[in-house]
């Protein structure tokens, strides 16, 4: 479906992964069973609903090429992606710190084109 999937994360539950060489989740993905992920299509809205107004995060981009992701329907439909293990951190691309604007917004990096 998509190449690369996005994972916001709180930037001391990032680094700790990175210490382990591998992310369990956070609280909402241990509870749920699975990692959720967004695509770079749904990251924006993702932000909004569920990190509005949170500093320290962090965006991490993701390759999918060696991951069993499972796409399945979530808000109003649309398939998100989800992965029902633990995420090793090769084929993490990038690393983003994700700052506020002066209206508490978060401000995007800019993304691949083609994901």
């Amino acid at each position: 479906m998509h190449r690369y999937i996005y994972k916001i994360a709180d930037r001391p539950l990032w680094e700790e992964a990175e210490q382990r060489g591998v992310f369990s989740g956070a609280e909402i993905d241990i509870r749920d069973g699975y990692i959720h992920f967004s695509t770079q299509d749904q990251v924006a809205e993702t932000l909004a609903l569920h990190f509005a107004g949170q500093s320290d995060l962090v965006l991490v981009e993701i390759d999918t090429a060696r991951l069993d992701i499972k796409w399945e329907p979530s808000r109003r439909g649309q398939l998100f992606p989800h992965l029902y293990s633990e995420l090793p951190l090769e084929p993490v691309r990038t690393v983003w710190p994700l700052a506020l604007n002066a209206n508490g917004q978060h401000i995007l990096p800019p993304l691949p084109l083609a994901t």
